[in-house]
């Protein structure tokens, strides 16, 4: 039985696997969206009701809804942190969810506003801040940490001991060696390897192969 009602804030494909993830495997029952005035462009999303973020108090009462907002690395995670510390300055508390199919050592520790796909593993002694996003398939080290507002896509291994800072997204595949600081808002590209620690605002952006002078056709003698 569904315990608690839930708003998304966002009206992307985030918010839709959102709704889909909370429904089918957490307490919550979805009944609403909401996005700033701005962008809004109906007053329904997926056959629920979808209104202005700056007038949400007014159709959802914080006293009986809680908030998930559903926005990716927008602006290196800043536009997620702001709505997230406005709903809750609103009186809303934020809601998290951890997949039933991820594997999270019981003395983690996770802030809230988190969510965590399916396939993660979170070893021992792992520190994960506040509004933190795991998609699928990531290997979060022991005794490693993460701050607040990051975002891991898929497919990352972060190695034991590492701290990543606050606002840093890291891209599919990226792999981090043992015992690394990674400064705050670093962009770490797809692909990327780091064996050393990093400088506050860092990007490390992944080069794009250039494709062979030889077609896939001709190479692997296929006829178009």
């Amino acid at each position: 039985m569904k315990q608690r009602k839930l708003i998304i804030v966002g009206a992307s494909g985030f918010a839709d696997i959102a709704q889909e993830y909370f429904e089918a495997d957490s307490p919550y029952s979805v009944v609403g969206f909401a996005v700033e005035s701005a962008f809004l462009t109906g007053d329904t999303k997926n056959g629920l009701p979808l209104v202005p973020f700056e007038s949400m108090t007014e159709h959802f009462s914080p006293a009986d809804h809680d908030v998930f907002v559903a926005v990716t690395y927008t602006q290196l995670n800043r536009l997620r942190a702001r709505l997230t510390q406005q709903a809750k300055a609103n009186g809303y508390r934020l809601a998290s969810y951890i997949s039933t199919r991820a594997f999270v050592w019981p003395n983690a520790r996770i802030g809230e506003h988190c969510f965590i796909f399916e396939d993660n593993t979170v070893q021992p002694f792992v520190s994960i801040g506040n509004d933190v996003i795991l998609w699928s398939g990531n290997h979060i080290g022991h005794h490693s940490s993460l701050g607040d507002h990051c975002f891991i896509s898929s497919h990352v291994v972060i190695s034991g001991f590492c701290h990543i800072g606050e606002n840093s997204f890291l891209g599919v595949n990226s792999t981090l060696a043992n015992n690394l600081t990674i400064g705050k808002d670093n962009w770490i590209g797809p692909g990327i390897v780091l064996t050393q620690n990093t400088e506050d605002g860092a990007l490390y952006g992944a080069e794009m192969p250039s494709p062979s002078r030889v077609s896939s056709l001709r190479f692997f003698k296929v006829k178009a």
